[in-house]
C-alpha cells in the first residue's frame, strides 16, 4: 500500500510566515540543507531565525545568516551547556556581536531546564542571570527556554530588566496564567508544533486566548514536528501546519495569522523586512 500524500496548507500569493526558532546548524540538516531551504520557500516561509545554543553553534548560526539573506541568527548558551561556560565564552560572544551585529537579532536560547538538568540547577540560574544581564548590555531581545522552571524563570526575568528589549518565551509549555505573566513582562509567546497534537488541550487554550499581537510560531526544528508529520525530522516549511492549526483554533483565516505573526516577529527581532507579509 502506498503512503498517503500529505497535503500542506497554502498561503495566498505574497503572504509569508517567519519560523522564529530553528536549529539550522545542526547535523540533521547537513545532507540536504539547500533542499530544506527550498521547501521552506515553497511553503511560504519568508524568513528563518536560526538559534545559537553554545559558542560554536552561535558562530555557525551567524555564518549561516551571513551567507543567506532569508536567515538571521541568535547567539547564547543553552541551559544544558552552561557547566562548560567560562569568562572567555562571554568575551567570545561579545566579540561575535561586535563583528557580526547586522546578522545577529537576538540573545538566546537561554534559560532553565529542570527536566533533563544536564547542567546543575544552581549553575543554570547563575548563568541565566548573567546572560540576561549580558543581553541587556548588548541591547538584544532575549529567547527564553523554560522547562518545568516557570517560577524561577519569571523571578530571574523580573529581576534582570532584560525584558526592556523584548523577547520570546520559546516553545511555550505553560498554561494561560503563565502566558499572561510572560506577556505582562513584555515578551511574546512562541508556539511550536506541539499545539497541533490532540492531547495539547492546555496549549490550544493558550493559542486561542492570548492577544494576537503577542503570538509567534516556530518549528524548534529539527525537533517537535507538527501533526501530520509527528515523529519525522522537523524543518522550517512545516511551521505552516502550526499556523494553520492556530488559525482554526481562533476561527481565523490562515493568511491573517501569517500576516500578524510575521509583523510580530519583525517587531521583536527588529528585522529589516516588510510588515505586510509580502516578504522577499
Amino acid at each position: 500500500m502506498s503512503k498517503r500524500k500529505i497535503i500542506f496548507p497554502e498561503l495566498s500569493s505574497g503572504v509569508k510566515l517567519i519560523d522564529t526558532h530553528c536549529h539550522l546548524d545542526m547535523d540533521a540538516y547537513q545532507e540536504d540543507f539547500d533542499e530544506v531551504l527550498a521547501r521552506a520557500e515553497q511553503h511560504g516561509i519568508g524568513h528563518i531565525i536560526t538559534i545559537g545554543i553554545d559558542l560554536q553553534s552561535s558562530i555557525r548560526a551567524t555564518e549561516l545568516a551571513a551567507a543567506h539573506q532569508n536567515i538571521s541568527a541568535t547567539i547564547g548558551i543553552h541551559p544544558h551547556d552552561v557547566d562548560n561556560v567560562t569568562d572567555k565564552t562571554y568575551l567570545a560572544l561579545g566579540d561575535l556581536v561586535e563583528k557580526q551585529r547586522e546578522h545577529i537579532v537576538g540573545y538566546g536560547e537561554i534559560g532553565l531546564d529542570y527536566v533533563k538538568e544536564y547542567s546543575a540547577a544552581d549553575n543554570q540560574r547563575r548563568h541565566f542571570a548573567r546572560q540576561l544581564s549580558f543581553a541587556r548590555e548588548l541591547g538584544l531581545p532575549i529567547v527564553i527556554h523554560d522547562r518545568e522552571a516557570h517560577q524561577d524563570t519569571l523571578k530571574l526575568l523580573k529581576e534582570s530588566g532584560a525584558t526592556e528589549n523584548g523577547g520570546i518565551m520559546h516553545c511555550f509549555s505553560g498554561d494561560i496564567g503563565l502566558a499572561r505573566e510572560v506577556i505582562d513582562l513584555g515578551l511574546h509567546i512562541s508556539l511550536p508544533g506541539v499545539v497541533t497534537f490532540k492531547n495539547a488541550t492546555e496549549l490550544q487554550h493558550v493559542a486561542r486566548a492570548i492577544p494576537l499581537e503577542s503570538l509567534l510560531v516556530e518549528t524548534d526544528g529539527p525537533f517537535l514536528s507538527p501533526h501530520p508529520l509527528r515523529g519525522k525530522r522537523n524543518e522550517p516549511g512545516n511551521v505552516i501546519f502550526t499556523a494553520a492549526c492556530i488559525a482554526e483554533l481562533r476561527g481565523m483565516d490562515l493568511d491573517d495569522i501569517a500576516r500578524q505573526t510575521t509583523r510580530n516577529a519583525i517587531r521583536v527581532f527588529q528585522l529589516n523586512l516588510p510588515t505586510t507579509g509580502k516578504l522577499q
